[in-house]
């Protein structure tokens, strides 16, 4: 009796039912009113706030200590795209864990739609190799190019 209700559970989770088109047209309608709603709420602050402008409202503020320089640094391009890497295999991460556990519920469609992801993000990063976003050697540093690329 339990094996049965167990085999029915696993086959109302393997069956995959379309949603219907009340629950569409419902999402829909709280996505428009969402939209809408901020949208006036936008309006109402751009029309009643009072803006005031001035020398001092523009200068940067730091806990206190006026600003003694230039607030832009220039940082290498390096350290921002180690920024975005780590973002990007972050995501990746936590897609692939994610599909790692439920694999037994996915089947072969799932490791399909896994390995392509795998293989774009692949394809991604040797893309970026080949255009050279991963040499951050000397050329940032010296801000020359190396090879004669620019």
């Amino acid at each position: 009796m339990a094996a049965s209700a167990a085999a029915s559970s696993t086959t109302t989770l393997q069956a995959s039912v379309p949603p219907s088109l009340e629950s569409l047209v419902s999402l829909g309608l709280y996505v428009l009113i969402a939209v809408v709603l901020i949208g006036i709420l936008l309006l109402i602050t751009r029309f009643l706030g009072q803006r005031t402008g001035g020398e001092v409202k523009g200068q940067a503020y730091e806990s206190a200590i006026l600003p003694s320089g230039d607030a832009r640094l220039r940082e290498p391009v390096p350290f921002y795209l180690v920024a975005i890497f780590f973002i990007v295999f972050d995501v990746e991460a936590i897609f692939v864990v994610s599909w790692a556990v439920a694999w037994d519920r996915l089947g072969w469609a799932g490791f399909w739609q896994i390995t392509f992801f795998i293989v774009i993000l692949f394809l991604g990063l040797l893309y970026l190799w080949q255009k050279g976003g991963l040499d951050w050697g000397s050329r940032f540093v010296h801000g020359s190019h190396r090879g004669g690329r620019k």
